[in-house]
């Protein structure tokens, strides 16, 4: 896997293109002088976290034939200071659907993603602890 991240307008504005030509905008924040052209790093981050899991979570319901007419995720992520960088220490991923879903068919497909398949979150709670909420039809399972 190649990623290519150029600075594409001063001071800390940089595009990241993979191999077919997709691209993510990054800046820094105004505090530091960016100017808020793209997501800050950190939030890139979470971002594919939830990209990953939500991928595999979606690909495990659709093999249990699990429906749902909507899916979405918020993220909160913690951090500590240590030093000069702010690393996460701790993340929370909330997983909404709504539609006809056993809730417990959808616990077991999070926690195989989280386990098993999401290769973000692997590399990720090697510094960061994860966890996450169960939200179905607006009740709360996990």
């Amino acid at each position: 896997m190649k990623i290519d991240v150029r600075l594409q307008d001063s001071p800390y504005h940089f595009v990241g293109t993979n191999d077919t030509g997709n691209e993510v905008h990054m800046d820094g924040s105004l505090d530091i002088g960016g100017k808020n052209l793209g997501a800050r790093p950190m939030q890139v981050l979470l971002m594919s976290l939830a990209g990953c899991t939500g991928i595999d979570v979606v690909s495990i319901l659709e093999k249990q034939r699990q429906h749902f007419s909507s899916f979405r995720m918020e993220v909160d992520g913690e951090r500590t200071e240590e030093a000069s960088a702010k690393p996460f220490s701790h993340i929370t991923i909330h997983f909404y659907f709504e539609g006809d879903l056993e809730p417990g068919k959808a616990q077991r497909a999070i926690e195989l993603s989280m386990e098993k398949y999401c290769s973000v979150g692997l590399t990720i709670n090697k510094q960061a602890s994860i966890d996450y909420t169960l939200h179905v039809n607006g009740s709360q399972h996990v």
